[in-house]
C-alpha cells in the first residue's frame, strides 16, 4: 500500500459551509440542479438506460448552466453520487443603475447590495425599460450558486398600501 493514499489536501478553509451537496444520480429529477464539469446547471431533460446483464443502469443527463446558459452533457451510473449546487433566489428593490453597469440593491431588511452587474439580453432589457424608461419601482430577482450571482428575472414592484 502507497504511504500517501490517505493523505488529503485542502484548497479553502472556509466555516464549512458548502457550495454543493452529494446527491444519488437516480434521485435527481427535471428541472433541478446539479453541478457538470464544475458549473450549478439545472437539468432540462433526463434519461435512465438499462445496460447489459452485469453493469450499471446510467442516467444521460443534459443541463443549462444557470448563469451562461451554456449546456452540458453528462453520463453517469444511477448509483453514482453527483454534486448538486446550493441555489437560492432572492429578490431586491432596485435602487440605481451606476454608470459602470452594476445594480444597486436593496433587500427586505434594508441592507444594499451593490457587486451584481447589469445582466446583458432580455433580463438586462427589461431592468432598463423599468426602471429607466417607464419609472417604474422595478424589483430584481438575484440567483446565487457556488460563489457565483447573476440578475435573471426583473418585474414591476407591488405597489406598497
Amino acid at each position: 500500500m502507497a504511504d500517501n493514499e490517505h493523505e488529503l489536501t485542502f484548497d479553502t478553509a472556509d466555516a464549512g459551509a458548502s457550495l454543493t451537496f452529494p446527491m444519488q444520480c437516480s434521485a435527481l429529477r427535471k428541472n433541478g440542479f446539479v453541478v457538470i464539469k464544475g458549473r450549478p446547471c439545472k437539468i432540462v431533460d433526463m434519461s435512465t438506460s438499462k445496460t447489459g446483464k452485469h453493469g450499471h443502469a446510467k442516467v444521460h443527463l443534459v443541463a443549462i448552466d444557470i448563469f451562461t446558459n451554456k449546456k452540458y452533457e453528462d453520463l453517469s451510473p444511477s448509483t453514482h453520487n453527483m454534486d448538486v449546487p446550493h441555489v437560492t433566489r432572492r429578490e431586491y428593490q432596485l435602487l440605481d443603475i451606476s454608470d459602470d453597469g452594476f445594480l444597486s440593491l436593496m433587500n427586505d431588511d434594508g441592507d444594499t447590495k451593490d457587486d451584481v452587474k447589469m445582466p446583458d439580453g432580455e433580463v438586462g432589457e427589461k431592468i432598463t425599460k423599468l426602471f429607466t424608461t417607464e419609472e417604474k419601482d422595478t424589483n430584481v430577482v438575484i440567483l446565487t450558486s457556488m460563489g457565483e450571482q447573476a440578475a435573471i428575472e426583473a418585474k414591476e414592484a407591488p405597489k406598497q398600501a
